[in-house]
């Protein structure tokens, strides 16, 4: 399975802003609603959801996408594990990006379609 990292220096190219956040800070929390998702520059990201770390995202990786595709809330919380920058990318970025950029469309879908099959333990 094809494994896709998404270019950071593109994102920041188009002028998308970056965020910092320390070890232990909170990104966003289980149903917020969404209006951004986020592309790791450097640092570590949990995704947490009941107290349960699904997934560490790390440097190229994406998390919070599920909420900007369909304006639901959030399906999980998200916590910087380490001092961590970010792109933020809005829902006009995103729609932008999507029809400008096959290859991030693709990429987020990749991403997706790897978390909706991934074991529920």
């Amino acid at each position: 399975m094809a494994a896709y990292f998404f270019d950071t220096d593109m994102l920041e190219r188009r002028g998308l802003p970056l965020k910092r956040f320390d070890a232990g800070e909170r990104i966003f929390l289980e149903t917020e609603i969404g209006d951004a998702l986020y592309v790791v520059r450097s640092g570590s990201v949990d995704v947490i959801s009941f107290g349960r770390v699904l997934e560490q995202v790390g440097a190229g990786g994406v998390f919070g996408e599920m909420a900007v595709i369909n304006d639901a809330p959030r399906a999980a919380a998200a916590m910087a594990s380490e001092p961590t920058e970010v792109a933020v990318v809005d829902k006009a970025a995103f729609l932008d990006l999507v029809a400008e950029e096959p290859e991030f469309a693709l990429a987020v879908m990749d991403v997706m379609a790897k978390r909706v099959r991934r074991p529920r333990g």
